[in-house]
């Protein structure tokens, strides 16, 4: 038996590595963060695991597990890195991915203006098989056996290693599309597939199969990156350590499970950071909470209410759709390193391109050429000389030659382009913002903004004046809130299946036994995952539409066993939820009929979760550890401006701005016209100065 039990989360981000590391017995959490390694991640991935056990004074031989969350998948997608790729569907329907969705994307007013993008199957790799369902699952034509083997030894020829299948209606019955991949098997052996019935039970074949072809195209690269990294964890440690990777839905999946299912881990970093925000402001007493997560390439926001991170299935990674559960995360362009540029009109953009780790801003002095926001931040004195707590110098005055010399091209002073550079991305973020609460029927000004990653809380200023919000929250550690986040994540597994019925039709028998087998299949994963029976929870919830639309809204379903007085508590749901959503509902309205479409279950296994502990306030009155020279407002030039080592402040704390507050892994400048105080648990809560 070990002499602790450490669990370590580690967040692999783009510039650096985030490592948090639990002792579940002593409750002791201990933060760290390292650079990342892009040309192998799971370099930086064992260095932060080396890092953190030495200043938690543990060894390899304490960690009882670890949790991931990896930008594989979202990366891969992002830049549209999708290998040869080939897509078997129902003979007569090969230009399913051409036909597509007849929408246009917001923004394009008029569609001649929007150029469709190419599919992520090109036609010629398109391949039609014989054999039709009907909706029920009923069998109207067989399965044409010859015409798969036919097409399965033609992908193999073709030299096309990684397939797709979705067969129409095989949400109702499987048999088909489980029958072409035992021929794919026997016929082309090497290939990685992808069954639609597998990965998305549920109608509307487009997106079953987008869903289906994202989840092989990231199977191969997302296999050999967990795989890669947990045969390393065994080698380094001389056994088998749990490893576990963080979903899009808020769970967490064991790495041997998560290569069968690669989809679910689309949105695998943003989603950790939603958590670990959700977890933090609960504690603190704010229920109703937007989240900002700013990292060296973008900023992702969401909405938590009560705790929970709002979910859905209408997400998207990049230009592929895909429709797994997934908690709500707009991602905008606006990180650290995002370029400043100019338009051929003249005009300054910022983003969404970004200079990355390497070679990354031009102060970080590795041969960056291009003014990004990390320069503008030095240049203007917002940030210190250095990260990391002085392990990463940057250099100043090449970043200021930098941004004269673009200032110079705008006919502006140095201190208007940096501030104005800033200005774009606080409207960038502001307008992310806007597009998880404004554009979903939510008041911005009734939430309270948690701003966290590295470059998370730089512009938290600018972003109460833009959006009128009220109060923001800086976590103590907001650099490693998403790796603090993986700590606090349960195991959890999502089933789903079509079942498109009229209330008035609906028959609770007949739902009972469809929501068992999807408590079955989740019992059954839970088990595998080593949870005994008695922890295991299961979520019921049902997608619900009036007749005639076009799209659901997603209610919960009461626990114990499925009666009438169940389906008029769900009607009951969909209507007042409806009306959330939309501003109205046909609650009263007897002709308006209430249709059920799609099932579902989540499987829960709860996990142990760090402590927030109290901060202590016993400490003395903090003493600035000096001052620099900070602009604030390019009119009002530069004020001298204290500065606070952030661990030096005690609970109660109150600085008046401007101030600017240091830690390890970021920083927090506070603006004039504005008051920090530390709460009880040490985060800091900022307000305008006249409301504190």
């Amino acid at each position: 038996m070990t002499a602790r039990r450490i669990r370590i989360g580690i967040d692999t981000g783009g510039t650096f590595t985030d490592v948090v590391a639990f002792d579940e017995d002593s409750g002791e959490v201990v933060t760290t963060k390292t650079p990342s390694t892009p040309g192998n991640p799971a370099d930086g991935f064992l260095a932060g695991i080396d890092k953190v056990l030495g200043i938690a004074g543990a060894e390899f031989a304490d960690v009882v597990a670890v949790s991931h969350g990896t930008t594989v998948a979202t990366n891969q997608l992002l830049e549209g890195k999708v290998d040869a790729l080939g897509f078997i569907t129902t003979e007569g329907y090969e230009a399913m991915l051409e036909i597509a969705r007849q929408s246009v994307p917001d923004g394009y007013g008029n569609s001649y203006f929007w150029v469709k993008p190419d599919r992520i199957v090109p036609r010629d790799l398109v391949k039609g098989v014989g054999g039709r369902l009907d909706f029920t699952g009923e069998e109207i034509r067989p399965f044409d056996e010859d015409a798969a083997r036919r097409t399965a030894r033609w992908f193999k020829d073709k030299g096309i290693d990684t397939l797709g299948v979705c067969f129409l209606h095989a949400y109702a019955n499987p048999a088909h599309e489980e029958r072409m991949r035992e021929i794919l098997a026997e016929e082309h052996p090497d290939a990685v597939v992808s069954i639609s019935s597998e990965v998305l039970r549920e109608y509307r074949e487009y997106e079953r199969s987008m869903t289906t072809l994202v989840d092989a195209a990231v199977k191969p690269k997302l296999s050999r990156y967990v795989t890669n990294i947990k045969d390393r964890l065994a080698t380094q440690s001389g056994r088998t350590i749990p490893f576990y990777v963080m979903k899009s839905n808020g769970g967490v999946l064991s790495a041997d499970e998560v290569v069968h299912q690669p989809i679910t881990t689309v949105l695998s970093g943003p989603a950790a950071g939603a958590l670990g925000a959700a977890l933090i402001a609960k504690v603190a007493g704010f229920d109703k909470v937007l989240t900002s997560d700013g990292g060296g390439t973008s900023t992702d926001v969401s909405v938590v209410i009560d705790g929970d991170p709002t979910l859905t299935t209408e997400g998207s990674v990049g230009v592929y759709p895909s429709k797994i559960p997934m908690i709500d995360v707009v991602t905008v362009g606006a990180g650290g390193g995002s370029i400043a540029w100019l338009s051929p009109e003249g005009t300054l953009k910022v983003g969404p391109h970004s200079a990355g780790a390497d070679p990354g801003p031009i102060c970080y002095r590795k041969g960056g050429t291009e003014v990004t926001i990390t320069d503008a931040h030095v240049f203007l004195g917002r940030i210190p000389p250095h990260l990391l707590g002085g392990e990463i110098p940057l250099d100043v005055d090449a970043a200021s030659a930098a941004i004269q010399q673009l200032a110079g091209k705008l006919g502006i002073s140095a201190e208007a382009c940096a501030t104005g550079i800033l200005e774009i991305s606080a409207w960038n973020q502001a307008n992310a913002l806007r597009q998880v609460t404004v554009k979903r029927g939510l008041d911005v000004r009734d939430f309270t903004l948690t701003t966290f990653g590295g470059s998370g809380s730089l512009l938290l200023c600018r972003l109460m004046d833009i959006l009128n919000v009220p109060t923001v929250l800086v976590p103590p550690n907001p650099g490693n809130v998403s790796a603090f986040g993986l700590l606090t994540v349960d195991v959890k597994n999502d089933y789903v299946q079509t079942h498109v019925a009229l209330q008035e039709n609906l028959d609770p028998a007949d739902l009972q036994r469809e929501y068992d087998v999807l408590t079955a299949r989740a019992a059954e994963a839970l088990s595998k995952e080593g949870f005994a029976e008695a922890d295991h929870v299961f979520v019921r919830t049902a997608d619900v539409r009036y007749f005639g639309q076009a799209f659901e809204v997603r209610v919960g379903v009461p626990d114990g066993p499925v009666t009438a007085d169940t389906l008029t508590a769900v009607a009951d749901r969909f209507h007042a939820e409806h009306r959330v959503l939309y501003g109205y509902d046909f609650s009263g309205d007897a002709s308006q009929q209430v249709e059920v479409v799609n099932l579902r279950v989540s499987g829960v296994g709860p996990i142990k979760r760090p402590e927030i502990l109290r901060a202590d306030a016993e400490r003395p009155e903090p003493q600035s550890t000096g001052s620099r020279s900070v602009c604030f407002d390019a009119d009002a030039g530069y004020v001298e401006t204290p500065v606070f080592w952030r661990p030096d402040l005690p609970a109660g704390q109150v600085l008046t701005g401007p101030v600017i507050i240091e830690e390890f892994g970021s920083t927090v400048p506070i603006h004039p016209g504005f008051t920090a105080r530390v709460d009880d648990y040490a985060n800091i809560i900022v307000t305008r100065s006249e409301e504190s």
